[in-house]
């Protein structure tokens, strides 16, 4: 019998070992499940935790608008205002009908392959939303049209004029340049006739989106935004309809 136990030990042991890549998987599988539970999370979070906590919105000020098309955000702002000329850096030339151009342009900043590829979320595919949540060089999106008009889609707000020219200030510093100091366009890469793409700064990745982008142009102008929100829900909460 004494001589039956350690063969009885061994097998045991050697059950145990069979088993353990299998649990390996399962603890694999569960960590790959819960990355984007923690993500999730992680920007309910950044979204309620304030930057510049305690800003008020003033009487008066610079109109802007915060755009959003249900999943990526955009800045909407006055073309000259404030000292501020936006058409001499996005010239409405660039644009194929420069007549668009009323006053009003909006900016955007996001990953390339998704701006050039995806016009209508229905043009969205599997191997473009994969490599832009990868990362990947970045464009800036700039749009000409009228002042829009308030709406869930339109929040309105007011900056101080101080805080519209650091914000502006931001947003410019988003463009590359050429050795003359002129923005980059993509001539002919718009959506319709009235938006241009240009050569932007930076690197989009899964914590560095779109809406980052525009969260981070708001915090520069003073304005109360949360720490970090990947998503545009956590933007678009704290403005007015």
């Amino acid at each position: 019998m004494q001589r039956d136990r350690p063969r009885l030990r061994r097998r045991t042991l050697f059950r145990g070992q069979r088993r353990s890549p299998l649990r390996l998987i399962g603890r694999i599988a569960l960590a790959v499940a819960a990355v984007p539970v923690l993500y999730v999370a992680a920007a309910v979070a950044g979204a309620v935790l304030p930057r510049n906590a305690g800003w008020r919105e003033p009487d008066l000020g610079v109109e802007v608008f915060v755009r959003t098309n249900g999943v990526h955000s955009d800045l909407v702002l006055p073309a000259n205002t404030g000292g501020v000329d936006w058409y001499a850096l996005a010239r409405p030339e660039h644009a194929a009908d420069p007549g668009s151009a009323d006053g009003w342009i909006a900016v955007g900043w996001g990953q390339r392959e998704f701006y050039l590829e995806t016009e209508k979320w229905s043009d969205l595919r599997v191997r473009t939303a994969l490599r832009a949540a990868a990362g990947g060089e970045a464009l800036m999106h700039v749009s000409h049209g009228s002042r829009p008009r308030p709406s869930a889609a339109y929040r309105p707000l007011r900056l101080e004029p101080e805080g519209y020219r650091q914000m502006v200030a931001a947003i410019d510093a988003s463009f590359s340049r050429d050795a003359r100091g002129r923005a980059i366009p993509l001539l002919g890469r718009g959506y319709a006739d009235y938006d241009v793409f240009y050569q932007a700064h930076g690197v989009y990745h899964a914590f560095r989106t779109s809406n980052q982008w525009t969260a981070d142009m708001l915090a520069e102008g003073g304005v109360e935004i949360g720490i970090w929100t990947p998503f545009e829900q956590g933007i678009m909460w704290r403005f007015r309809r």
